[in-house]
């Protein structure tokens, strides 16, 4: 079980670095400090109780191992010194702050106490405060962030895991006799999870993810065509096999996806998972390809038939719009989509598993 991380509370000055790590009744803990990295490990009673505490940071700039350290009842306290003076815009390299790393403001103000009396730094720098302020704010968004996509990336998981438990405890149960009713039993939760899909169209506009915002797109609006324009609104296709198959695929590739995006969240990288998030679109994608054209294809009748989002002239618009014409554009559109997301794959897939990935995936092991 990997160590817990204590708070750590930090100041600056021109020439020093201040940390307050919050344990308590530390005794002898093991420090060391080299260039810009520093360790530490010891035991006390953290936010956790009496536990074993560690950490690691690399620092923004290079600090000397000159330093002092003082052990009190409540408190760890260490001045390190710079090796160049000057104020650092944040304490550590990355511009991501663990949750567990605070700004000690007080220290910020009793610094540079040069004539023996109380001075407040930001009378020297006026702005250092409010950037100060503006880094621990941003540092809160960056978290919000974090927390919010974890969260949606697990409801997800869980939405598709039970779609999967469903299909097949029916199939287990009734065999073949269960396509027909897998609409009826997780046709709404499918949907639901499709429309909280297509938030991940802007998410990448907005900085919560990475990826591209066009080939999100192309995925989502695809899946929800064909679950809201073909199967929704014709009864006789929620019956058919093909939606059974359909929402297996669908829901398969899902639980490889969520699972390794919470992961890249963590920056944790997990070798399999990895390679399951890049080979399983292998078989998947063209069985989903396959239903949905299928679906395409039975569908274009059912609306020559019932006229399903038709509307003929004469109407107080004078505008004609034939639903079984868009479906038969669609399936051209459709093949262009899917040559351009299994290359999209391919490209991904390459760039993460190729020869070049393969050594770190293995130390990785």
């Amino acid at each position: 079980m990997d160590n817990l991380s204590p708070f750590i509370y930090w100041a600056q000055s021109s020439k020093n670095i201040f940390l307050k790590v919050d344990v308590r009744n530390v005794k002898e803990p093991q420090v060391n400090i080299e260039g810009r990295k520093i360790t530490f490990f010891g035991e006390g009673e953290g936010a956790r109780g009496l536990n074993k505490y560690e950490f690691a940071m690399d620092f923004y700039g290079d600090v000397s191992k000159d330093y002092t350290m003082k052990i009190h009842d409540s408190k760890v306290d260490f001045n390190l010194v710079k090796t160049e003076e000057g104020f650092w815009p944040r304490l550590i390299s990355q511009p991501q702050k663990p949750a567990w790393l605070k700004i000690d403001f007080d220290k910020w103000q009793s610094e540079e106490d040069l004539n023996d009396e109380v001075r407040d730094i930001r009378d020297d720098y006026p702005d250092i405060y409010e950037k100060l302020q503006k880094e621990e704010q941003g540092y809160k968004k960056e978290d919000f962030k974090k927390v919010f996509m974890i969260c949606h990336n697990f409801f997800m998981y869980l939405g598709f895991f039970y779609i999967l438990c469903v299909l097949g405890v029916r199939f287990l149960k009734e065999g073949p006799d269960s396509y027909s009713g897998t609409y009826d039993s997780v046709g709404f939760l499918m949907k639901l999870l499709h429309v909280l899909m297509s938030l991940e169209i802007i998410y990448p506009i907005l900085g919560y993810s990475k990826g591209s915002p066009l080939i999100n797109f192309m995925q989502i609006f695809g899946r929800c065509f064909v679950l809201f324009g073909m199967i929704s609104p014709e009864p006789r296709m929620q019956i058919k096999p093909v939606v059974f198959y359909l929402f297996l695929v669908w829901s398969s590739v899902e639980l490889v996806r969520y699972p390794y995006y919470i992961t890249q969240l963590y920056k944790k990288e997990n070798a399999w998972l990895t390679w399951l998030r890049y080979t399983v679109w292998i078989p998947l994608y063209p069985l989903g390809f396959l239903c949905e054209g299928i679906i395409v294809l039975r569908s274009i009748p059912y609306a020559e038939e019932t006229k399903l989002f038709t509307l003929s002239l004469p109407n107080y618009y004078n505008f004609v719009f034939d639903y079984p014409t868009v479906l038969r554009i669609y399936m051209f559109v459709f093949v262009s989509s899917m040559y351009s997301m299994m290359s999209y794959m391919y490209k991904g897939r390459k760039a993460r598993l190729g020869p070049h990935k393969k050594s770190k995936i293995q130390k990785i092991k």
